[in-house]
Order: structure tokens, then sequence, then C-alpha cells
């Protein structure tokens, strides 16, 4: 099941290695969180998962309305089909819906990328984290801190299983695609003489106070290096709407862009100098392509690409900001230890976990 931008590159890896292990028969559900080619439609195409067997066309709106909304398309559905087993992953709307009406109608739960924690539950995702774990089956996690976020709750260890990060399989099957996208060319890039940004988190977004802060910084930045900076729908609302966007248009070291589709934008992000972000996603592709990334946040529910990775968790003051940037382009290499698991073959440890428990329950 998916239903916004994040789930597809952790779907996608499950998908396909049920798909080669011809033991399960599977039916890809998207509720249409996140819609429009840019935001839905061109991560199909770009990491090879074929077109949804059910689209519900959720839509927009509120933290309520998104989640009610799904929930009501989604038990009929779940109703029709009587599946042994449902699949959610991440943190959205949508995986919090489809994990409730699962649970209600007694269907098994498997959560791919469970037991993340930034311990802020100021964020939505951290309260669709916490419910959603609560009522799976499986509990499939990425990092062996995750493990011991569940431990620490009372989760019984035998719903508890380290399979890696299936994100990082979608970028190593995708990594040589992006590269001769010829994006860097394009755009007339020099690998690592750029940074890229993506903001997107109502914190930083929604108030034009915080966000023309973020927004100078970047403008700043972007007198040192050009920032590539591929604009979320929720970003661009309330620049256009506050009088930011006119403001950062006209600046020539800040690449304003539409959002980007997955090879493109990886196509970036791979041969960056420096990634800023509020995004989960990139901070853990950041640790595996070695990039340096700066977390425009003041927690993150990946502490192991602080640990092990490239991350530095910066916040949003400018200062501290720009005293991070200048360390990163004064050092020439970024250590890294990219996390175990962290292979590429998630999602074939998925699927030979998803048959072995139907397997189990069958008998």
């Amino acid at each position: 099941m998916v239903g916004a931008r994040p789930n597809f590159m952790k779907v996608g890896p499950v998908w396909k290695a049920i798909a080669a292990r011809g033991a399960l028969k599977q039916k890809l559900v998207h509720t249409g969180q996140h819609y429009g080619p840019k935001m839905s439609e061109v991560f199909f195409s770009d990491l090879g998962i074929p077109p949804p067997d059910v689209h519900l066309g959720v839509g927009s709106g509120t933290h309520a309305e998104q989640t009610a909304k799904a929930m009501l398309a989604l038990e009929p559905v779940f109703a029709s089909e009587r599946p042994d087993l449902i699949s959610v992953a991440g943190d959205v709307n949508s995986t919090l819906a489809a994990a409730l009406v699962a649970v209600k109608m007694e269907i098994p739960l498997a959560h791919v990328e469970a037991g993340l924690r930034s311990f802020d539950r100021t964020m939505p995702e951290e309260i669709n984290r916490v419910l959603t774990d609560r009522v799976s089956d499986l509990l499939l996690t990425p990092s062996p801190d995750a493990d011991e976020n569940l431990l620490r709750e009372g989760t019984d260890r035998s719903r508890i299983f380290l399979v890696g990060n299936a994100m990082i399989d979608s970028l190593l099957q995708s990594l040589d695609r992006a590269l001769a996208t010829g994006t860097l060319e394009a755009m007339r890039l020099r690998a690592r003489e750029y940074a890229v940004c993506t903001l997107h988190r109502p914190v930083n977004v929604d108030d034009p106070r915080a966000l023309s802060r973020l927004l100078s910084t970047l403008i700043e930045i972007g007198r040192r290096l050009p920032v590539v900076f591929p604009v979320h729908p929720r970003t661009r609302r309330t620049m256009e709407q506050s009088g930011l966007l006119a403001v950062a248009e006209v600046e020539r070291g800040l690449r304003l862009l539409e959002p980007m589709g997955y090879l493109e934008l990886l196509a970036l992000t791979s041969r960056a100098r420096l990634i800023l972000t509020d995004s989960g996603g990139l901070q853990e592709e950041a640790t595996a392509l070695g990039v340096p990334c700066l977390t425009l946040r003041e927690s993150t529910e990946r502490p192991v690409t602080i640990t092990r990775g490239t991350n530095v968790l910066v916040g949003t003051d400018p200062a501290r900001i720009m005293k991070e940037v200048e360390r990163v382009l004064a050092e020439r290499d970024c250590a890294v230890r990219v996390p175990e698991l962290w292979d590429g073959k998630t999602g074939e440890r998925i699927a030979a976990l998803y048959e072995e428990w139907l397997g189990r329950k069958a008998t």
C-alpha cells in the first residue's frame, strides 16, 4: 500500500522481490495522498513499479481529512480483497489509515520502516509511526536503533525483524540510470560544485517568517556555490502568498525548480557537494551516497545517519547552518560507515519473511 512520495522508494524493492520470487500474489493500492505527475506518477516509471491495481484518489486536506478519507476508501477495498497480509511503509497519513483499517478488520499488518522515533510529538509523522507500530503484527526495522526503540516501548521481540533499509535498495538499483539522465549537463552543473536543498516540513515552510530565515540562509550559501532547490508544492504556496517567491527568483545562486522525479533528483544528490534538507529519506540517501548532509530540523528519527553516516543536525539557526556549511566546504573527504544491511537486499529479505510468515500462518 502506498500513499505519498516517500512511500514509493520503500515499496518498490519489496514489490519487485515478491514478483521475482513468484510465491505470493500481491496487489498495489495507492491512496492518492500525493498526486500529479511529479509527486506520484513519475515514481512508478522511475522505479519500475507497475501502475497500482487500485487508485483511491484521496487527495489533499488536513491530517484528519486525509486520514479519514483514506480509511473510508480503504475499507471496502480490504473487505473485497480480504488479503492475508497488508504491508504498509513509512509514516505518512495513508500509512496510519491503512493500519487502523487493517487492525479493525482483523487483517494481519506488516510495517516496513518500523521503530523510527524522533521523540518529537509535534511532528505528525511521529504520531503516525508510533500508532502504526502499536497495531502491526510484523515490525520490519531498518537499523538497530529502531529495534531498541521498540523494545524500550515494551514490544515483544518476536514481532521485530531487522531487515535493512528498502530505500537504499531503490537507490542502488537506480543510480546508474540516474547518472545516465544527463541532468547535471542539462543544468550546466559540475559534480561536487553545487548544493541541493529540499524543504517541506510544516514547521519550516508554513510560517512565512521561518521560511524567510531559511531562504535568506540559502541565498547566502548560493553566493558560495549554486543551490538547486526543487520546491515542494506546500513550500511554493507559502512563498507565493508571502511574496518570498519573487525575492528568491532574482537570486542567481538559488535555482528554484518544480518537484523532480526520482531519477532526476538522485542524479543531483549523488554528485552534490552538500545536501540541505528536512526530509528523512534524504538523510539516509546522503549516508549511502557519502554526501555531506545538513538536516534543517531540531530532531531526527534517523540517528544512525549521524552516528554512522554523513548527517549533521543543524536546526534552523542561520549562524549554525553557515558554520556547518563552511566546515563542509573546507573538508576534502566525508567519513562514512554505511549501516549494516543497507546493502540493496532488503526487498529480498522482506519477501522471504512474508513467505515464511504466511506459510506458518497457513499451517
